[in-house]
């Protein structure tokens, strides 16, 4: 093993004990994700020299078939986000938050054409201009890559402790109606619940969300009588029916809570795609719990997931406005 292959595997090391002690400490941060997607590069870089060190050419393989596989996979992934924005939108409807995925792989592909046709341009600025975006984009997608394999296992981990409420969070109703997307977290709520009983707990669900627009009647409301329909008590069944927002739901849930039992703790449920960001706002909340997830149809998980990105950008856009600029500076100012 050579000294470079020693060096990464060290780097590795220390990202890797980062990620452990912030996640033993919380793992409701978003940070945890950055510690674990480090940890992993610096494993595969060490991993590609110590392959180097044994056979130069297996390492050669390994490097031609990245630099092959990666821009097909881009390309890829833009003809299948594109597609399934088409798929939203016929299942979904035409609305701003059903492009999401289309926009996405027509930017995939824009930003391609784009920089090929700048590589071929002689024009100072042009050239300028596309360092600065390729840095953004960088920037982006490896803060899109942590957000992501965080989610995938935040996801999977399934909390232990006995659980004292298990909220629901709301998704909207068909006029009086629960609709699918709804009736899964529902349906998972239940199952949770269950479990907390079936191991000797008394636990009460928490139904939360207020009266949008469109809705006869408060969201919590319409999703406690489709817990009783489905055999739950009324009794174990409380209502939040003034939120409007994931963070109001959070909140005014968590004071719900603390009245009834101050040192409660409990499980929140939401849809897979939306389980990391809710727990993040549920931190911030200071919600003592973890959040789990319900499944969510194939179709609706790519724009969904995007949303939550982007939602989670604009929430921290002080600090990810500072780092583009600085990115944008970097570029520009060499040039000047």
């Amino acid at each position: 093993m050579n000294a470079v292959s020693v060096f990464a595997y060290a780097i590795a090391l220390v990202w890797s004990l980062f990620f452990v002690v912030s996640f033993l400490r919380d793992r409701r941060l978003l940070r945890n994700g950055v510690y674990l997607v480090l940890a992993l590069v610096f494993l595969a870089f060490g991993l590609l020299t110590t392959l180097a060190s044994v056979s130069t050419a297996a390492a050669n393989v390994v490097v031609f078939a990245v630099l092959v596989l990666v821009p097909l996979l881009i390309i890829g992934l833009a003809l299948f986000l594109v597609g399934n924005g088409v798929t939203m939108v016929r299942k979904e409807g035409f609305r701003p938050v059903n492009l999401l995925s289309m926009l996405a792989g027509l930017g995939i592909i824009g930003y391609v054409v784009f920089t090929l046709v700048a590589a071929r341009v002689d024009w100072a600025p042009l050239g300028v201009f596309s360092g600065a975006v390729t840095g953004v984009l960088f920037y982006l997608s490896f803060t899109f890559a942590c957000f992501l394999l965080y989610s995938f296992v935040y996801g999977r981990i399934r909390p232990k402790r006995d659980v004292d409420f298990v909220v629901v969070l709301g998704a909207g109703l068909n006029g009086t109606k629960v609709p699918p997307l709804l009736a899964s977290r529902l349906d998972r709520g239940r199952k949770a619940y269950d479990a907390a009983v079936a191991k000797g707990g008394s636990p009460a669900l928490v139904t939360s969300g207020g009266q949008g627009p469109g809705e006869e009647l408060p969201e919590s409301h319409a999703m406690a009588d489709y817990l009783v329909a489905g055999g739950v008590d009324r009794d174990r069944v409380l209502l939040e029916d003034k939120s409007t927002t994931t963070l109001e739901n959070l909140s005014l849930s968590g004071a719900i809570m603390s009245d009834v039992r101050p040192d409660y703790r409990c499980l929140v449920v939401t849809n897979n795609y939306h389980v990391l960001r809710a727990a993040l706002l549920a931190r911030k909340a200071r919600v003592n719990g973890q959040v789990i997830g319900a499944p969510t149809a194939w179709y609706f998980w790519p724009s969904a997931t995007i949303r939550e990105f982007v939602a989670i950008l604009v929430e921290h856009w002080v600090l990810n406005g500072i780092v583009c600029l600085l990115i944008v500076l970097s570029a520009v100012l060499p040039s000047i």
